[in-house]
């Protein structure tokens, strides 16, 4: 584990929702409040400590092999999602559409921040920065069939901006307007990336 450096950076808490377990799409439901088990959000289609293989870990697994769950919630910034709203002409995204766990706001270029970051509120809940969530066809599907011809420039509009995946490293609670602190890995970018 890296050692981590506190940041000036906070961010507070907009909207919280969840993907129920018997979805029929990727659709979220908002929420007031939501506790943080080690397992994520319960009922969340997302939850659980373990989760079989998917498309986006084709290069390491096979699918359906059970794996460590570290794309627990999705966590999203207002600011960005007015960027990818403004891409496809429209005046916002409703957060219900993308299967969002978490809108943050105050976070700069929030989908770019590092791998391992944490984000902790006053209660000591703690999430982990996974990785970017890269987009995907499933919120351009949803949008689409809000706003016919919009949800098809989902993806190119979302890229870089769609956030992050993370899991949850200490249990707690989450509510809406809660401050979330950024916590970054003290750890130099590996230079031998092309």
């Amino acid at each position: 584990m890296p050692e981590l450096r506190t940041t000036d950076h906070t961010a507070r808490i907009t909207w919280l929702g969840m993907v129920p377990q018997d979805r029929k799409n990727i659709r979220s439901v908002p929420m007031a409040q939501a506790y943080a088990s080690y397992a994520g959000f319960e009922g969340d289609f997302h939850a659980g400590l373990t989760r079989p293989a998917c498309v986006r870990v084709r290069n390491l697994h096979l699918k359906g092999t059970e794996i460590r769950n570290t794309r627990q919630l999705s966590i999203l910034s207002a600011e960005e999602m007015a960027q990818i709203a403004k891409g496809i002409d429209l005046p916002e995204l409703d957060p219900t559409l993308l299967g969002v766990s978490i809108i943050l706001e105050g976070i700069p270029d929030f989908t770019l921040v590092p791998p391992g970051s944490r984000l902790q509120n006053a209660e000591g809940t703690t999430l982990v920065v996974d990785i970017e969530n890269g987009p995907c066809n499933l919120p351009a599907r949803e949008i689409e069939s809000e706003a016919s011809g919009h949800g098809k420039g989902f993806k190119a509009a979302a890229q870089g901006k769609r956030g992050v995946t993370a899991w949850v490293e200490r249990e707690g609670p989450l509510a809406l307007g809660d401050e979330l602190r950024l916590f970054v890995p003290n750890q130099p970018i590996w230079p031998h990336l092309d």
